[in-house]
């Protein structure tokens, strides 16, 4: 099964990929993490593809996107998760990435990218300060049992 989590900065994309890899045995990937797979960037990316259509149907790997240009490297079947949040709930959890202080430059680049992957389409919709993460998994870890249980039969 392929999982999709994408979204922009300081949503909870890895937060909820940390807490599903533990659910549901999964391997993760974030943005270009595919890299490690060749010498060659195109020659990874191709090995990378082929990894992901491969999993569709066996093993459990969630790829974390924030850049719109990976959102390709997904699969037909990919479980597709949109994770947002409210822009000053990001401006706040960048600002803590950012030793407490957030630029004027970077505060306009998460204004001007804010909203660039809600009309993206998704399977489940997660609004990280009015989701339970819990919940979530326990939905993504019943649709994981219920492929490999059809896949076996």
């Amino acid at each position: 099964m392929v999982i999709g989590i994408f979204g922009e900065s300081c949503t909870g994309k890895s937060t909820l990929a940390d807490k599903l890899k533990e659910s549901i045995n999964a391997q993760v990937y974030t943005g270009k993490d595919y890299l490690r797979l060749e010498k060659n960037e195109i020659m990874a990316k191709q090995s990378f593809q082929t990894k992901l259509r491969e999993a569709v149907n066996g093993e459990n790997i969630i790829y974390v996107i924030s850049e719109k240009e990976h959102l390709p490297l997904l699969p037909d079947g990919s479980i597709r998760i949109l994770v947002t949040a409210d822009l000053e709930i990001i401006k706040t959890r960048f600002a803590k990435r950012m030793h407490g202080n957030l630029p004027g430059p970077v505060a306009t680049m998460l204004e001007n990218k804010h909203g660039c992957f809600d009309m993206e389409p998704h399977d489940i919709h997660v609004i990280s300060e009015h989701t339970n993460i819990e919940d979530v998994c326990q939905k993504i870890a019943s649709i994981t049992i219920c492929a490999h249980a059809a896949k076996e039969a």
